[in-house]
């Protein structure tokens, strides 16, 4: 029996939450400097989301390798953040009457599609100096959408894991008493 009790992560930086996560910062960082005035808190507050979002994912992957409960907690945050990123957005939208397009309609159709095959803040940060304030949102908020289920699978799989495994603890008392029974 495996005496090993500190799971060695993949490297958060290949997690595709943690692309798009990356991508919907770079977007916002880009937006909010752009689209809203100087002085206005939004832009802070909308950057520190967007942010928080994508350093949520890291720590709570660093922090997974000793901690099952630290790295939800730390999921769920980012999830968190990009939920309240996902309310400004919508806001901007709704109180100058732009349009947030509806699931069905064809440009929201065409930006999943993009969106779900692509993963590179390089790309977006192009695209997105071609794009008007309206657009820019709801490829941000398709983006958000998109982490936001990619982040709720991630945190049904550390759910099923602790399940199957338990904590740190329980894994620590599993591996001692293995080495106590077979010294070798």
């Amino acid at each position: 029996m495996e005496s090993r009790f500190l799971k060695q992560k993949g490297n958060y930086r290949d997690l595709i939450a943690f692309k798009k996560a990356e991508c919907i910062y770079d977007i916002t960082y880009y937006f909010a400097h752009k689209y809203l005035k100087i002085g206005d808190r939004t832009i802070d507050q909308m950057i520190q989301a967007a942010r928080s979002g994508r350093q949520n994912i890291a720590e709570g992957c660093e922090a997974g390798t000793t901690s099952t409960e630290s790295e939800i907690k730390l999921i769920n945050v980012a999830k968190a953040s990009m939920q309240e990123l996902l309310l400004d957005y919508e806001d901007y939208l709704r109180v100058r009457n732009l349009k947030k397009w509806t699931i069905d309609e064809e440009k929201a159709i065409i930006t999943r599609k993009v969106c779900s095959n692509q993963n590179d803040s390089a790309f977006y940060r192009d695209a997105i100096t071609k794009r008007s304030d309206e657009t820019i949102c709801n490829i941000a908020i398709t983006l958000i959408h998109q982490a936001d289920y990619l982040l709720r699978k991630y945190l049904e799989k550390l759910q099923q894991e602790f399940l199957q495994n338990g904590g740190i603890k329980e894994q620590m008392y599993k591996a001692r008493i293995n080495r106590r029974n077979n010294p070798q």
